[in-house]
């Protein structure tokens, strides 16, 4: 998958929140994730839409219905690629603090 698809469909606040509504409940209708929204339901479908192409939600039919599920896969790879090669060297050193401090320093 293409981070910069990825990381398009989750600079928008709207399609971050129905990440959240589906990371709370996965499995909702249209219907159902339009509830308390200030937004038409159009504007949800094209926000669904781009949220799908960058692989971010799927969807499976249930009858009449699309019931649509969060896929956390993309968001955990731009963790492990993005957020998790900056925390190391802090870790790093926390753990080298611990040793220090718990005199297990002689590696």
């Amino acid at each position: 998958m293409n981070d910069d698809t990825v990381f398009r469909a989750l600079a928008d606040a709207s399609r971050r929140q129905l990440l959240d509504r589906l990371h709370e409940r996965s499995g909702q209708t249209l219907g159902e994730l339009c509830q308390g929204l200030e937004m038409t339901r159009q504007a949800v479908t094209k926000h669904l839409a781009i949220l799908e192409e960058a692989n971010l939600i799927s969807w499976q039919r249930q009858g009449r219905e699309r019931l649509h599920f969060i896929n956390p896969v993309p968001i955990n790879e731009i963790a492990e690629r993005w957020i998790g090669k900056f925390d190391r060297p802090r870790l790093s050193a926390l753990s080298d603090l611990k040793k220090s401090l718990e005199g297990d320093d002689h590696d």
